[in-house]
């Protein structure tokens, strides 16, 4: 079956997003150093880490659940010692992850111009609800795309239900996305297909080192520019 559709995640695949988390998990890091020996940091972001991955099925993604892990956290590692303006400098970090402006990554709308010309394109991303919808309404680049969809999490059945939403079989899909574990490995898993375009950094609940990507088939693409390319030497 041709391809017909193709799916573009947000964060990280078409504007920048978790170095601004990185940036924020540094700072968290330096301001909770009293509460910790020479090697604060590392243990502190894993601290974190669980926290966040703990946390996931009650608060989501996204900066608010970040915030909230990044308070539960300092309260934690500080044994309840850590006083109401540290919590409030948290609190604006929260703030400035929500009010960020959106930078699109090199290549993205001169790509989505292309491909909207062949292609009907969708955006399936995650995360929180009207973060989400800001920060697409910012991109200037919401109406190359005919559906919009913000998920609460990626698996197999949300990738099928939002796939029926829109009259796509699976196999006129393709994906395309930062992310193995959200991006690719859900997509393969329903019959579609998935190109993995890496971004520099990667949270670690997003990373997958499971047996599955080994033998997973899909391709990987250093740039978002080179997807045109790719697609057109694709056997559809």
């Amino acid at each position: 079956m041709p391809l017909t559709t193709i799916g573009f995640d947000a964060d990280d695949t078409l504007w920048h997003s978790e170095n601004h988390f990185m940036l924020t998990t540094e700072r968290f890091c330096e301001l909770l150093g009293p509460w910790c020996d020479a090697s604060h940091q590392e243990r502190i972001e894993s601290e974190l880490i669980e926290i966040e991955r703990r946390n996931l099925k009650l608060l989501g993604y996204g900066a608010k659940a970040f915030t909230l892990s990044m308070v539960e956290t300092a309260i934690e590692v500080s044994d309840g010692q850590i006083p109401a303006s540290a919590i409030k400098e948290i609190l604006m970090w929260g703030h400035d992850l929500l009010k960020h402006p959106v930078q699109l990554l090199d290549g993205v709308a001169d790509t989505l111009e292309v491909l909207a010309d062949s292609f009907r394109l969708l955006l399936i991303t995650k995360g929180d609800l009207l973060h989400q919808e800001s920060k697409i309404a910012q991109s200037g680049i919401a109406q190359k795309f005919s559906g919009i969809e913000i998920l609460s999490n990626k698996t197999p059945g949300s990738y099928l239900r939002v796939l029926d939403q829109h009259s796509v079989q699976s196999a006129e899909f393709l994906m395309v996305g930062n992310s193995v574990r959200s991006d690719v490995l859900p997509v393969l898993e329903i019959g579609a297909r998935a190109v993995h375009v890496p971004y520099h950094l990667t949270w670690a609940l997003e990373e997958d080192d499971s047996d599955d990507v080994a033998v997973a088939e899909f391709q990987t693409l250093s740039d978002i520019a080179e997807l045109p390319k790719l697609i057109s030497s694709l056997d559809l």
